[in-house]
């Protein structure tokens, strides 16, 4: 496995910055050649360190309803899925969990349909609690941060090396610095999905 450089980290600002930006344009900017740039970006998902690319749509405009703030405290037996299965309705927009069982939902929807969305994704016996806000603004700054971009050891927390391993398990990867600690992870994630 490499390391990300600098090149790596120049190139995550300027799509973040325009994610449409045409390779050959970044491959200017960059001081590299398009297919560079290409094999990079591939590089960078494979990684896991690029998720996607996506489209801000203000939904207010596409869609009826109002963008509100959903808080939802749920009961600590909730699965670990829960997130998931919010951004998946039409109308969610983000979806925060928190590790105090609070799930915080962006979402467009008339108010007297907010209890409606909320059954789409988990049992209401398993929600505690839940308060509707309205949103009047938002700002999403997305940033690439300091030069000092590397990958962490899923286990350990050091930074992974050019010696170190990326696995993927149910469907999720995984970035190691070395085979130990990807070891200790895996028998403590196949002990945990074991006991569940």
């Amino acid at each position: 496995m490499r390391t990300l450089d600098e090149t790596d980290l120049e190139i995550l600002r300027l799509l973040v910055d325009d994610a449409r930006r045409p390779y050959s344009d970044i491959a200017e900017q960059v001081g590299v050649s398009p297919p560079t740039v290409s094999d990079r970006i591939d590089r960078l998902q494979e990684l896991g360190v690029i998720q996607g690319f996506s489209v801000d749509i203000d939904r207010t405009t596409v869609s009826s309803g109002t963008e509100l703030l959903i808080d939802i405290e749920l009961d600590p037996s909730i699965d670990n899925r829960v997130a998931e299965r919010f951004g998946a309705i039409e109308h969610v927009e983000h979806v925060f969990m928190t590790a105090d069982c609070r799930l915080l939902v962006v979402a467009t929807v008339s108010q007297d349909r907010v209890r409606d969305l909320i059954t789409e994704a988990v049992d209401l016996d398993l929600v505690r609690s839940y308060t509707v806000t309205l949103l009047t603004d938002r700002q999403w700054t997305p940033t690439v941060g300091s030069t000092e971009l590397a990958l962490a050891c899923d286990e350990c927390s050091n930074t992974v090396t050019g010696d170190g391993i990326s696995t993927v398990i149910d469907d999720t990867r995984y970035h190691f610095c070395c085979p130990t600690c990807q070891a200790t992870f895996e028998d403590r994630y196949t002990s945990l999905s074991e006991s569940a």
